[in-house]
């Protein structure tokens, strides 16, 4: 249904749905699960993207986790929806819990492979690229600047075996 309506839009549905969500969680200061993804492409490149609202950097795909989904679940789901790929050989990397908005945010790492284009919806993502693990781009969001290199190093070294 979402489709209907055009783009332009939808994207400013998007960051005024996104305010009331931060006002709300400001507020309520609930517990939510979410969840990072971290693809690598068959050259080792890594996956980032762009949203349409929240911080303007490159980010990891992801989202919140539904009622009794399993994190491995929602991250083949959150990367299907939001760049049209594809999740292989996936694997939590590691859990961490962040502060967001007043929210107390247990965040799971999953890692795995695409051999897939990725495809933004131009609504919810507005870029998705692959990039060289060692040429990652200057204006990554902040909990990424903080981490990345290591959830990298982490998922390399925990993969299963092909």
């Amino acid at each position: 249904m979402f489709h209907l309506i055009p783009a332009p839009v939808h994207r400013v549905v998007l960051r005024c749905a996104h305010a009331a969500r931060k006002l709300w969680w400001r507020v309520r200061r609930p517990q939510i699960s979410g969840c990072r993804v971290l693809v690598f492409d068959p050259a080792g490149r890594v996956l980032l993207i762009r949203h349409s609202y929240g911080h303007a950097g490159w980010m990891l795909p992801g989202g919140g986790l539904a009622r009794g989904e399993l994190p491995l679940t929602a991250a083949a789901r959150e990367l299907r929806e939001e760049t049209g790929c594809s999740l292989a050989d996936a694997h939590e990397v590691t859990v961490l819990v962040e502060p967001l908005w007043g929210a107390r945010n247990t965040v799971h790492i999953i890692a795995g492979y695409s051999c897939d284009t990725p495809r933004p919806d131009g609504r919810e993502v507005l870029a998705a690229a692959f990039f060289a693990t060692e040429g990652l781009p200057g204006d990554l969001a902040g909990v990424m600047q903080r981490h990345l290199s290591d959830w990298i190093t982490a998922a390399i070294a925990a993969r299963p075996a092909r």
